[in-house]
């Protein structure tokens, strides 16, 4: 399939801050056009669409939670790009919950929170952008970001560990299932990097124990997380559709 390297139409859920904003500066350096989508930070939106690099970029508002609320996200980006020739699952929540601390009903809410979020949107959105793709020609990547957690436990964020090992498991569905559509899959799976989210956390206490787990003394960085996305999108990277990617500073090594 012919997907170019570059002026490619790409959709980043959850790209108000952090990682997202890194992957979506990291497509519009390279010549690509962003949707820049997110749930309820506005302001920190359109903040990441003035930091990209070209033009033809589009902020794309909605709850992807709700089918109905994914479905139009897609649709707008679609709109105002032209089409989708990417599609980077970033968006997610990561609420703590305890199992012994927390109480049930609280456990429920924020289990089902969780499973809408991570795991229900990115199915929606992956389906949604797929058979957009396949009505183009021409190919396409998803690109899911999951996480060192899904293999290695989140015994204070259970849900998250949870959700995350279930997006692998979609991503290499998909990725069997798209490929004679010229569509690769992958996914991502990075253990701690720097955020607005998880700065209290490395700078307090439990930070020397943070920075310990990987070898290299140190967490990641979220444009290196990024430049992983990145490949995992071109076309040179049609081979590794199905690969769950560990970007994790060897600080968790899977057999």
């Amino acid at each position: 399939m012919n997907l170019p390297a570059s002026g490619r139409r790409v959709l980043v859920s959850g790209a108000s801050r952090g990682l997202g904003r890194a992957v979506a500066q990291a497509f519009a350096a390279q010549g690509d056009r962003v949707a820049v989508h997110y749930g309820t930070r506005a302001d920190e939106a359109r903040e990441t669409l003035g930091s990209l690099d070209g033009t033809g970029h589009a902020l794309v508002g909605g709850d992807l939670a709700d089918p109905a609320g994914a479905a139009a996200v897609e649709a707008a980006a679609a709109e105002a790009l032209g089409g989708i020739d990417v599609l980077v699952n970033n968006a997610a929540v990561n609420l703590p919950h305890p199992p012994v601390e927390t109480p049930y009903e609280e456990w429920a809410e924020i289990w089902q929170r969780h499973v809408s979020v991570n795991l229900l949107a990115t199915a929606n959105l992956s389906h949604l952008a797929a058979r957009r793709m396949i009505g183009q020609g021409g190919g396409g990547r998803i690109v899911n970001i999951g996480s060192r957690g899904a293999f290695r436990g989140e015994p204070d964020h259970p849900a998250y560990g949870a959700t995350k090992a279930a997006v692998h498991a979609l991503g290499q569905s998909l990725a069997v299932a798209l490929a004679p559509h010229g569509i690769g899959v992958a996914s991502v799976a990075p253990g701690f990097f720097t955020t607005e989210r998880v700065a209290p956390r490395l700078t307090g206490p439990e930070g020397p124990s943070i920075l310990a787990q990987s070898p290299f003394g140190r967490v990641a960085t979220a444009p290196e997380i990024a430049a992983a996305v990145l490949w995992l999108a071109s076309p040179e990277a049609e081979w590794s559709s199905g690969t769950i990617l560990d970007l994790n500073g060897a600080s968790y090594l899977r057999t």
